[in-house]
């Protein structure tokens, strides 16, 4: 079978000679991917931005798909359409309970090496193995396709998680930093919260030019605090989410906070500093939350919103190509000259 394989900084290919999954337990379903992502989080390790990172790895954590085979204990029979989380967790462990799902003893991340637990391929191939399929998959809703079901496995669901744990609330002024996926869908969740405001700050022109389309306030980083103070009489955002994962975007997070703001943080951090002012944050008070987004708990909530026709998250994707034209995806992802490339097998 084809699969998207790492093989070192900027250096992805195609195979087609991968082996096929195999069902190798009772909770394990394998999956025959119909629709793929390329995610932001994808990048760190294209940018060897993660040490030892795995050579051959199969890439890939954002897909759809129909089932094509299932052990005794997945509740999918073959040719059911299926969304799977990029979070893999058991569901019966003490954190499972409690729907803290990146916290399992068993979590790891398809496509993303010995990074998050045992590595798993990921789903940016025509076949994927998926473990405890009982819970990592859900049935798309009938009425949505693929690429409306998608991004519920995980940059929409983060999106969404990264509002909520940033406490916004009608009235606030919000500020985002990073416009692409995560960041767009973080400040659209944010209006559909009551936000009298939401700025989002990027360095790129094209990527501020997305933002704008889907009606949220964008600036270059360095307009940021000036705009939110603007907005909010002085104070500065009372909600921040930052969408990049970088030292110098929490820093710009920080900056924008206002006294007793909440800042989320869903943007990969692999970074072993604290790039930011201590003394500021207790000064204002801040309250600073990292979240890993987790589409088990939240994906049927987010999926209504689709339903319901509350946010459209086609409008984020810039870019559609074929698996065979995968590296071609990653290069356009990486010179932000794409917001969202999506990979049909």
């Amino acid at each position: 079978m084809r699969g998207v394989v790492y093989q070192g900084p900027r250096r992805v290919e195609v195979r087609a000679d991968l082996p096929e999954p195999a069902v190798a337990g009772p909770r394990d379903a394998v999956v025959r991917v119909t629709c793929a992502a390329i995610c932001g989080t994808d990048l760190h390790p294209y940018r060897g931005e993660i040490p030892g990172f795995g050579t051959g790895t199969v890439l890939g954590h954002e897909f759809v798909g129909v089932v094509e085979e299932a052990g005794p204990e997945v509740p999918f029979a073959a040719g059911q359409r299926v969304l799977a989380s990029d979070v893999v967790a058991c569901g019966r462990c003490a954190a499972c309970a409690r729907g803290w799902h990146y916290q399992c003893p068993h979590v790891s991340l398809f496509g993303y090496s010995n990074v998050v637990g045992q590595p798993l391929p990921g789903g940016q191939a025509d076949y994927v193995r998926v473990p405890y399929a009982d819970v990592v998959l859900c049935e798309c809703p009938g009425g949505l396709a693929d690429e409306q079901v998608l991004f519920a496995g995980d940059v929409l669901t983060t999106g969404y998680t990264a509002a909520l744990h940033a406490d916004v609330t009608p009235g606030d002024v919000v500020a985002v930093i990073g416009a692409g996926a995560v960041g767009l869908f973080a400040g659209l969740c944010a209006w559909l919260v009551g936000a009298a405001a939401v700025v989002v700050a990027d360095g790129d022109e094209r990527r501020r030019a997305a933002a704008e389309a889907l009606s949220l306030t964008a600036v270059p980083p360095a307009e940021l605090v000036p705009t939110v103070r603007r907005l909010s009489g002085g104070r500065g955002a009372a909600a921040v989410v930052e969408a990049v994962g970088s030292d110098a975007a929490l820093a710009c997070a920080l900056e924008a906070a206002a006294p007793r703001a909440t800042i989320a943080v869903a943007g990969a951090h692999h970074s072993h500093a604290m790039p930011f002012s201590t003394e500021t944050a207790f000064a204002r008070e801040l309250t600073i939350r990292f979240v890993v987004g987790d589409p088990i708990r939240s994906r049927e909530e987010v999926l209504s919103l689709v339903r319901g026709g509350r946010i459209d998250p086609t409008r984020v994707i810039s870019h559609r190509l074929p698996l065979d034209r995968a590296a071609e995806g990653y290069r356009l992802f990486d010179e932000r000259l794409a917001t969202k490339v999506v990979l049909t097998p």
